[in-house]
Formats: C-alpha cells, sequence, structure tokens
C-alpha cells in the first residue's frame, strides 16, 4: 500500500493523505497531477512512475511530492517546483534538501483546532477562500482550462450550472490522469458564484473537494454541498454519497424531482449560444490586438455570475414586494424559461429560503 515517506512539518496529521495524493489506478500512467482536501486545507500533488530493475519494488518506483496549504487558489505556482522534485525523487530517493529549503522559505503557520497560530513565527497565509469565490480568488492554472470545460461538456454546462447553483452534491468519475478532472471540479464551482451583498446566510457552501476516494466515504456522509471527483468506479453504487453523478460528458441524477433539470431548454441553449458569442468576441479582439488584459476565464466567471446575479436580484426584489408574485415575465427576464425552468425555480426558492409565490402555469400538455 501507499505510505508517507517524509514531511515537514514532523507533527503534522496527514493520515490518509498517501491516498489523496496518488489517485487510485495510477500504477497505470506515467505521470500527473492531483488536487484534493485534508481537513481545512488544500493539497496539490505531483505523480511520477519510473520503470526499475528492482523485485522488492516489482518493477515500478512510484511516488507523489505534494505541499498542502489553507487555499487552493496559488498552489498551481508551485507545479513546476514539484513535478521537478518528484522526477528527483524517483531517480535519487532519499535526498530531501532541496523540499527542506522550499518548506523553510515558504512555511507559515497553520492556525490550530481552536483557530489561534499554533507558534509565533511570522504567518505567511494565502489568501483565504471567500465564501463565494470572487473573480480576484481565481484559481492560478495553464491557459485554456475555462476553454476545455466548455468544450468537453458543450450545452451540458448548462445543466451543471443549475445543480452547482442549488447545491447538490456533484461527483465526477474519470479514470486516471486525474490532474484536468480536478480544473472540472473548480470550473463547476465557478458556475455558482454570486456577488449580491446579504444573500442567503444558511445557504450551504459550494465546497471544492477536487479527488475523493473510498477513504472519503465517511466524510462524504456528512456533506450537504460539494464538488468533487474520483477514479474509482464504486462510487457510483454509493448513490447516498451525491446528488450528481458525471460520466464523461454523462451526467445524470438517481432523484426523480431533479430529472426535469438535465433537459436542456430554450432559454439554455440561448445562454450557450452568448457565451460562445462573447468567446468568439474575446477572441477576435485578441487576434487583432485590441484586448490583451482579458482573458477567457474572466469572461466564463462573469458570465455566469451575472446571470447569477441578475437572478437572485430579481427574486429579491419580488419577495420585497406586496404581492410576492412571480411570473413567466419575471423568469424570461431572469434568462429562464417559465416552463422548463418551472422546477428549477421552485428549488431554488426553497434552497436560498426566498419568500415568493410562483405563478406559473405548469401546463399538462405542451
Amino acid at each position: 500500500g501507499n505510505m508517507v515517506e517524509w514531511c515537514l512539518p514532523q507533527d503534522i496529521d496527514l493520515e490518509g493523505v498517501e491516498f489523496k495524493s496518488m489517485a487510485s489506478g495510477s500504477h497505470k500512467i506515467q505521470s500527473d497531477f492531483i488536487y484534493f482536501r485534508k481537513g481545512l486545507c488544500f493539497g496539490l500533488a505531483c505523480f511520477a512512475n519510473m520503470p526499475v530493475e528492482s523485485e522488492l519494488e516489482r518493477g515500478a518506483r512510484m511516488k507523489s511530492v505534494g505541499i498542502l496549504s489553507p487555499s487552493y487558489t496559488l498552489l498551481y505556482r508551485y507545479m513546476h517546483f514539484l513535478e521537478n522534485q518528484v522526477r528527483h525523487q524517483l531517480e535519487m530517493p532519499g535526498h530531501y534538501s532541496h523540499l527542506e529549503a522550499f518548506y523553510d522559505d515558504k512555511k507559515g503557520v497553520l492556525p490550530d483546532r481552536k483557530g489561534t497560530p499554533s507558534s509565533q513565527q511570522p504567518v505567511h497565509w494565502l489568501p483565504s477562500i471567500h465564501r463565494y469565490m470572487y473573480p480576484e480568488m481565481k484559481i492560478t492554472h495553464p491557459a485554456g482550462c475555462m476553454s476545455q470545460f466548455i468544450k468537453f461538456f458543450g450545452e451540458q454546462i448548462l445543466v451543471l450550472w443549475k445543480f452547482a447553483l442549488l447545491r447538490k452534491r456533484i461527483l465526477i468519475f474519470s479514470p486516471p490522469p486525474v490532474g484536468v478532472v480536478c480544473y472540472r471540479v473548480y470550473c463547476c464551482c465557478c458556475l455558482a458564484n454570486v456577488s449580491l451583498p446579504g444573500l442567503g446566510g444558511t445557504v450551504p457552501e459550494s465546497k471544492p473537494f477536487f479527488y475523493v476516494n473510498v477513504a472519503d466515504i465517511e466524510m462524504l456522509e456528512t456533506e450537504v454541498s460539494y464538488v468533487a471527483c474520483t477514479t474509482e468506479k464504486i462510487f457510483e453504487q454509493k448513490r447516498d454519497l451525491y446528488d450528481v453523478y458525471v460520466d464523461n460528458q454523462n451526467v445524470k441524477t438517481h432523484h426523480e424531482h431533479l430529472q426535469p433539470l438535465l433537459k436542456i431548454n430554450n432559454a439554455d441553449k440561448e445562454k450557450y449560444r452568448r457565451l460562445n458569442d462573447q468567446r468568439q468576441m474575446l477572441m477576435y479582439s485578441q487576434e487583432v490586438g485590441e484586448d490583451c488584459s482579458s482573458c477567457e476565464e474572466d469572461l466564463f466567471i462573469l458570465f455566469f455570475m451575472e446571470q447569477n446575479n441578475r437572478i437572485f436580484q430579481t427574486l429579491m426584489e419580488v419577495s420585497a414586494s406586496q404581492d410576492k408574485t412571480l411570473t413567466a415575465d419575471h423568469a424570461r427576464g431572469m434568462g429562464l424559461d417559465p416552463q422548463g425552468d418551472r422546477s428549477f425555480l421552485m428549488d431554488l426558492l426553497e434552497v436560498y429560503g426566498i419568500d415568493v409565490m410562483l405563478v406559473i402555469d405548469n401546463p399538462c400538455c405542451t
């Protein structure tokens, strides 16, 4: 089995991290990277696999080198260092001087369970995670993460958007490599950004758990909202752990009342068309050299944030009005399909505790 070979600081609790930092099935691939969650911290590890002439190691040496941080948004900056170090550890096992120097240079003080720093050394925090992940909190990653997400899921991102906004438990399955799938977890969370103040203090947080495995089952049983990915097919059978299961481009749910949300309606198609139009305009402006400051990730995040803000702004205005009646015109004004998004709207009002009366007729036949 996997084991922790070396760590700093030596007194930190790393139980289970040896399975989080090396995805199940990784022995079939040469290299990978993986984001994961450990308690209140987030980790990034780089994995590599090298053939060796050793019976003890069964012909292959596999290692992961990783770091833990209170935030995941800047972890990617250290990807190159981790890739070099895992290669170094495969070729020269047991030489940790570079890792020690890295730790001494970057270390901060993690809060203890009471929330106070565990020593009097200077505290160097990476930015903490805001509940709704404002654009400035975006993850740093190679260009094209959002672009790949849109190309991979196509119109299905509008289905994922609704589930993310409803704070459902979303589990994404994929065989290794898992690095790009961890980015899909991040992109899913970005779909639910809202920047309106005072919205839904009782709403569950949308938590990116990144990679999970069978050792995380007990923890997942207590979560009411998360987005995660796994390489372990066994999870599909454990329906009590998730609301939405994503296998490749196939998005499905076993909850009957959520089934209508799987259908792409006309309003969804219109939103997808607008998103693609904006992307084309951005690409054109970059080609002619007019705009080098904007990037596709900003466009993607702001597109969904503006869409979400428009929905909640309308809902809050209606709930503050005298008759509290939400009409088909309101739905269209929010960019929603009055009929196709009826069940989505009803769930939204319930999840966010918004006091509004929905008067959109639901015809028995269309």
